[in-house]
């Protein structure tokens, strides 16, 4: 005899219903921070986007945009937050890395608000934002900035429309001077999504990572179209550098990309950040991949 499937009744809803409002009405009664201190780079742009630069009083050491962080004191980063120095500024929010369980430790002992933030897909971009907004008391400069980035990623598809999709290597770390230590984007992640709107087809669609380790021997069984390097402002180098890095790529031959001149440094912050320039970055390489579309 077949089990009885269990049906939620008008209570059962009722209640879940409370629960969701008091959730939004606890969350909307916090006070807007009035001193926020981030160590994610693509948070402290989003801070900025939706008007909450002011409060903003302190970032990370890697943060270079927008200009108004070159002034702001820095406390550390992933992998060397400075808890004293944080602490001594007396702030009311924190933005920390999802995997910084002992700097969430420390802060929760100081009785500091914390805003978790892990990176993800490209959609879980437009999700932070809107949470930021609502934590901030700016919901609907956090709409706008939304709607800005979801405008420009269908203007991105529209132009590519049905056009071939070439297999494309996205590369985005590798040691100097050497095809080696090479880092690729795998079918997960905010690379691949902006990667698939800007009309290209991940070679390592299938391997269900961020990131992926790649040998040359596996570059060579995967056969790229095109290869993809992905450079940022702080590690870029003079046009000669550019030119004997992308000569390197000309021992793999039998490789299309590099067979058909298809090897290009892509130096732009907006692919890697991925914060309110997501739109601009998946257009750096959409233009790439299909120059034609954008002229």
């Amino acid at each position: 005899m077949a089990a009885r499937q269990k049906t939620v009744g008008p209570r059962a809803w009722c209640a879940l219903l409370c629960v969701a409002l008091a959730y939004q009405v606890a969350l909307l009664a916090q006070p807007a921070p009035k001193r926020i201190i981030s160590l994610v780079p693509a948070v402290t742009e989003m801070l900025f986007a939706i008007g909450a630069g002011p409060e903003v009083v302190a970032v990370s050491s890697f943060d270079s945009y927008p200009p108004e962080t070159k002034n702001l004191p820095r406390v550390g980063a992933l992998l060397d937050p400075n808890v004293e120095r944080i602490l001594s500024l007396k702030p009311d929010l924190v933005i920390v890395y999802g995997s910084q369980q002992e700097l969430k430790q420390q802060l929760a002992r100081a009785s500091l608000a914390i805003f978790d933030y892990r990176h993800a897909g490209l959609a879980d971009v437009s999700t932070t934002i809107r949470t930021l907004g609502e934590r901030t008391g700016r919901v609907a400069q956090a709409n706008e900035v939304v709607a800005h980035i979801q405008q420009g990623l269908a203007d991105i598809r529209t132009r590519i429309g049905n056009r071939p999709r070439p297999r494309t290597l996205l590369v985005f770390g590798r040691e100097p001077g050497a095809l080696r230590g090479i880092y690729a984007s795998g079918g997960v992640g905010f690379l691949d999504d902006m990667l698939r709107i800007a009309g290209g087809d991940n070679v390592f669609a299938d391997i269900q990572k961020e990131a992926v380790e790649a040998s040359t021997e596996l570059i060579l069984s995967r056969r790229p179209d095109v290869i993809l390097e992905i450079r940022t402002s702080d590690n870029s180098s003079s046009p000669a550098t550019v030119a004997s890095e992308l000569a390197l790529w000309k021992a793999l031959p039998s490789v299309p990309a590099v067979r058909n001149d298809r090897v290009q440094f892509l130096t732009d912050d907006r692919i890697v950040i991925p914060g309110p320039r997501v739109a601009d970055g998946t257009r750096t390489i959409a233009q790439a991949l299909h120059s034609e579309a954008f002229k």
